[in-house]
């Protein structure tokens, strides 16, 4: 059973920078793309960023664009969210998925096969 654990959350102030980190241990090793959503009260939970098993293709909503980075090392099995210049509206529950299915990423919900249990980030003004 794949095991996803996110960490690096916390509180922030505007402007801020946090660095998450999302581990995974368990299953039989397979190449898998790696993706970053967030949920913020009364939202649907949506799509940050994606990485490709190779990382070579990544994929970031509108939003984040220029102030967010998404990373992995395969060999620690961990994908990271490096967030700068974070906003109050950045404030949500991160968590982190994998897609066993796709190549290079599924960018729907639907289309990740695990999840981590989700790290709050709150940014204030």
């Amino acid at each position: 059973q794949v095991r996803l654990v996110e960490s690096g959350g916390g509180l922030v102030q505007a402007g801020g920078s946090l660095r998450l980190s999302c581990t995974r241990s368990g299953g039989t090793y397979n190449s898998y793309a790696m993706g970053w959503f967030r949920q913020a009260p009364g939202k649907e939970r949506e799509l940050v960023a994606a990485i490709s098993w190779s990382g070579g293709y990544t994929h970031y909503t509108d939003s984040i664009k220029g102030r967010f980075t998404i990373s992995r090392d395969n060999a620690k099995n961990t994908v990271y969210l490096q967030m700068n210049s974070l906003k109050p509206e950045d404030t949500a529950v991160y968590y982190c998925a994998a897609d066993f299915r796709r190549d290079p990423f599924a960018v729907v919900t639907d289309g990740y096969d695990y999840w981590g249990q989700g790290t709050q980030v709150t940014v204030s003004s």
